[in-house]
């Protein structure tokens, strides 16, 4: 076995019917229902000009500045697919432009998330296919290896196995755990559900705000009289 240079095979996928189901909940909802425990890091954005992201993660493990796996990884996506590229949060090379994009798009992959930086921003901005990174460069890549697919990878702190679900919208990135996709999902669509309960009864002006006093008097802060 190669560690470092090698591409393995999937053993499972999360399903396109959960996949559609997470696209009607925020991620923020998703998050709150995992304890706000998991995130996939500040600093990737969404680079693409609006849009949710959502399906089973095809995982590559880069070097810093070097897309040759990335490349095999588009080439071998089935659709529906989420390629989601750890190259250690490096930004001084970008390792996916324009025409990578295109070339994603046009075989059906769902979308893609890079631990590191993108070019040709302009034009993928002005798109709708979803596209995660974490900064931007005009310097290309190099595309010499090594690397891996379908391997655990982590990105500040979130691991990502093959398969699992990822999601993306404005808030940020989450990795649902294929083992705990219907748990969250139920939790989640109930938060999500609430919440939208909530706004209805502040816009018709009948929040209930009395719980902010309550919690302040509970924690022993001091008010006035």
């Amino acid at each position: 076995m190669s560690i470092g240079f090698r591409v393995l095979s999937a053993a499972r996928k999360v399903s396109a019917d959960w996949v559609e189901r997470f696209r009607s909940v925020p991620v923020a909802c998703v998050s709150d229902s995992m304890n706000r425990m998991t995130a996939g890091g500040a600093r990737l954005r969404p680079m693409h000009g609006g849009g949710m992201l959502a399906g089973p993660a095809l995982t590559v493990k880069a070097r810093p500045g070097d897309n040759l796996m990335l490349h095999y990884a588009l080439d071998i996506a089935e659709p529906g697919d989420v390629v989601v590229v750890d190259a250690g949060g490096e930004l001084s090379n970008a390792l996916i432009g324009e025409m990578m994009v295109a070339y994603a798009a046009k075989r059906g992959v769902a979308g893609i998330v890079i631990n590191g930086a993108i070019r040709d921003a302009a034009a993928i901005r002005a798109g709708d296919f979803p596209l995660f990174a974490a900064g931007i460069t005009h310097r290309g890549p190099y595309k010499d290896g090594p690397g891996e697919i379908n391997v655990a990878i982590a990105i500040d702190g979130m691991v990502i196995e093959p398969g699992d679900l990822v999601i993306g919208d404005d808030d940020g990135l989450l990795c649902v755990p294929y083992d705990q996709v219907p748990g969250v999902f139920e939790r989640a669509d109930a938060k999500n559900r609430a919440e939208l309960a909530q706004l209805e009864r502040i816009a018709a002006g009948q929040n209930d705000r009395r719980w902010v006093i309550e919690s302040l008097r509970q924690k022993g802060c001091q008010l006035p009289e």
